[in-house]
């Protein structure tokens, strides 16, 4: 019984860590995105916020299934998926129409230097907890927990993005990579704002892979 308690106290203390590096990656990467003139990381920047209101239900979360770990999602979780899915489809639209209107002009970011650096950190970062969160869902036999390590896989599969598109840029300047970024972006958060709702309206545990 202690050492499940131990698990959970690492579970809710990886969460709180998710919540943190959510909020420095998303000043960081949204003050150098607009200073770059850098969409994708922008909007890199603007879904680490949206995931810091996914955290705050998911450590809430981890609190319910301590006491009761058969219990199902109770108000305060359904409330935040809910306004973290409006979050990502409004996200979603204003990544979008920027980027085709980016395309139109012909905009061009100034560097995509910072992308590829916070991107880099975040695919490191991001990698840890998942292994960390599996690791600790897996010895709970908890399927809430496990559905958050692959939530946070996602946010691997973004940083990816996020990389390749910067990376081919700074490297060689080709048209439009920023805009090709952010829409890839743009589908990672249309399809984590639709799991929201899903999950909201279920008592379902799993997240998009």
């Amino acid at each position: 019984m202690e050492k499940q308690q131990q698990l959970y106290r690492t579970a809710f203390g990886l969460a709180l860590f998710t919540i943190f590096y959510n909020v420095v990656e998303g000043i960081v990467s949204t003050y150098l995105g607009f200073e770059d003139e850098s969409l994708a990381l922008f909007g890199f920047g603007t879904d680490s916020f949206i995931e810091v209101i996914s955290g705050l239900g998911i450590a809430h979360m981890i609190l319910r299934i301590r006491k009761n770990p058969e219990s199902n999602r109770d108000n305060f979780e359904r409330t935040a998926l809910r306004i973290t899915g409006t979050a990502f489809y409004l996200l979603v639209a204003g990544l979008v129409a920027t980027s085709l209107y980016n395309i139109w002009i012909g905009h061009r970011p100034l560097t995509t230097f910072w992308g590829v650096v916070i991107s880099l950190i975040s695919i490191l970062i991001m990698w840890i907890l998942v292994w960390w969160k599996r690791k600790v869902g897996n010895q709970l036999n908890s399927t809430p927990i496990l559905a958050d390590a692959n939530c946070t896989l996602v946010c691997v599969y973004m940083s990816i993005i996020l990389l390749i598109s910067s990376g081919v840029y700074q490297l060689f300047s080709i048209p439009y990579m920023d805009s090709l970024g952010t829409l890839g972006l743009a589908y990672f958060a249309f399809k984590e704002g639709k799991e929201c709702f899903e999950k909201a309206n279920s008592d379902k545990q799993c997240c998009c892979t």
